[in-house]
C-alpha cells in the first residue's frame, strides 16, 4: 500500500509518501520556527495561516521526491489530533478533499501515536515496548503492546518537558525553540553546579512535573546580582538540563521495570536531547534494556511516522469517515483501534 501522509498539528506542515507503512519515499517538512521565533513561541493564528501558504507546496513536493502522482496513491493518513485546531483543520481538509476526489479511503491518527510509533520506520522494535513520548506539549508514558493497543502509565501535571525547555530558554534570552539552545550549552557545563530540585522523583506514581524546575531557575536567576554569562551560563544550562533529564530517565526506567518490559522507545521533540539520549542509553545498558530514538527527523512532527499505524489500520478496513473533524483534545488510549 502507498499512502500519502499529511501532517500539520502545530507549527510544522509535512507530508510524506511511504510505502507499506516501514519505507518513506519522502518526508518533507517546511518549518515555522522563523515566524513564531520573534514571539517566543507558537502563535495559532499564525501557524494555521502558515499551514494554508505551505500545504499544497509540501505535498507537491513529497510526491515529486517519492516520484509518484496521485493516480498511485492507495490511501491518505492524517493527524486528527491532538493540537491547535485551526491548524489540524488544514491538513485534516486537504486529505479530506483528496480522498473525496479521488476516492481513496483516509484515516484520521493520533499524533502521539504517530511519535511512538516512528522507530518502526528504522529499526525492528517487538511488542511490548515502553514509550516515552517528550515534546513541547506531551510528557506521557504508554504501555505499547501492538499497533491500536496503548495504556498510559504516566503523564506531566503541568508543563511538559519540552515546554519547560523552552521557557527557561526564553527566561535566559536565549530564544526559540530554546531545547536546542539549552542543549548546547549544556554540552560545556558543570550539570552538578546548582541542585535544581528533582519533582515528584521519589513518588511511587509515574507522573511528571516541570513547573517546579523552571520556578527554581527563575528564583536562581532572580537572585543574581548581574547578567548570567559564559561559564555560569553554562553551568545553569548545564544543571537545569541534568534535573529534567534525570527525572525523565529514572521515571523511564521505574516504569519499565513495574511493567517487565525490556524495550523502550523515547520518541518526540526532546528525544533529540543529547543529554537525555546519553543518560537513558547508559541507564538501559545498566539494567540489560534495550532502547530506540528515531533520527533526528523522525523525532520532529513529520508526517511519515503517521503511516506506520495508518497501513495497519487501512489494511485491515478500518478507515473514516469524509465528516471526521479535529481534536484539540484525544487521549491516546482511546485513540487506538484494536485489530
Amino acid at each position: 500500500m502507498l499512502l500519502l501522509a499529511i501532517e500539520s498539528s502545530c507549527d510544522e506542515t509535512a507530508a510524506a509518501v511511504v510505502r507499506d507503512g516501514r519505507h518513506p519515499l519522502s518526508n518533507v517538512i517546511a518549518s515555522q520556527v522563523d515566524v513564531h521565533a520573534r514571539f517566543g513561541g507558537v502563535v495559532p493564528e499564525l501557524a494555521s495561516r502558515k499551514h494554508l501558504e505551505a500545504i499544497s507546496v509540501v505535498v507537491d513536493e513529497a510526491l515529486e521526491n517519492a516520484a509518484v502522482g496521485l493516480d498511485d496513491i492507495d490511501g491518505l493518513v492524517v493527524t486528527r489530533g491532538p493540537g491547535l485546531v485551526g491548524a489540524l483543520l488544514v491538513g485534516l481538509s486537504l486529505a479530506k478533499a483528496v480522498a473525496f476526489a479521488r476516492d481513496l479511503p483516509l484515516v484520521g491518527v493520533h499524533h502521539i501515536e504517530g511519535h511512538i510509533l516512528a522507530p518502526l520506520l528504522e529499526h525492528e522494535v517487538r511488542f511490548p515496548y515502553l514509550a516515552l513520548a517528550v515534546s513541547g506539549g506531551h510528557t506521557h508514558l504508554y504501555r505499547v503492546d501492538g499497533i491500536g493497543r496503548y495504556r498510559t502509565l504516566g503523564r506531566t501535571l503541568d508543563d511538559a518537558a519540552g515546554e519547560a525547555f523552552d521557557k527557561v530558554a526564553k527566561l535566559l534570552g536565549l530564544g526559540y525553540p530554546g531545547g536546542v539552545q539549552i542543549d548546547r550549552l549544556a554540552a560545556g557545563g558543570n550539570p552538578q553546579a546548582i541542585d535544581f530540585p528533582r519533582p515528584l522523583l521519589h513518588k511511587k506514581n509515574l507522573d511528571f512535573s516541570f513547573s517546579g524546575i523552571k520556578t527554581a531557575v527563575l528564583n536562581y536567576v532572580n537572585r543574581q546580582e548581574g547578567p548570567i554569562e559564559g561559564s555560569a551560563l553554562q553551568n545553569l544550562a548545564a544543571s537545569f538540563q541534568a534535573a529534567v533529564v534525570e527525572v525523565l530517565c529514572k521515571k523511564t526506567l521505574r516504569a519499565a521495570e513495574d511493567e517487565g518490559l525490556a524495550r523502550i522507545v523515547v520518541a518526540g521533540g526532546v528525544a533529540c536531547n543529547s543529554g537525555l539520549r546519553s543518560a537513558m542509553r547508559e541507564l538501559c545498558r545498566v539494567q540489560d534494556r534495550e532502547v530506540f530514538f528515531p533520527s533526528s527527523l523522525l523525532c520532529a512532527d513529520n508526517a511519515a511516522m503517521l503511516a506506520v499505524a495508518g497501513d495497519y489500520y487501512l489494511s485491515a478496513g478500518l478507515c473514516d469517515p469524509l465528516d471526521l473533524n479535529a481534536l484539540a483534545s484525544w487521549p491516546l488510549d482511546r485513540a487506538g483501534r484494536l485489530v
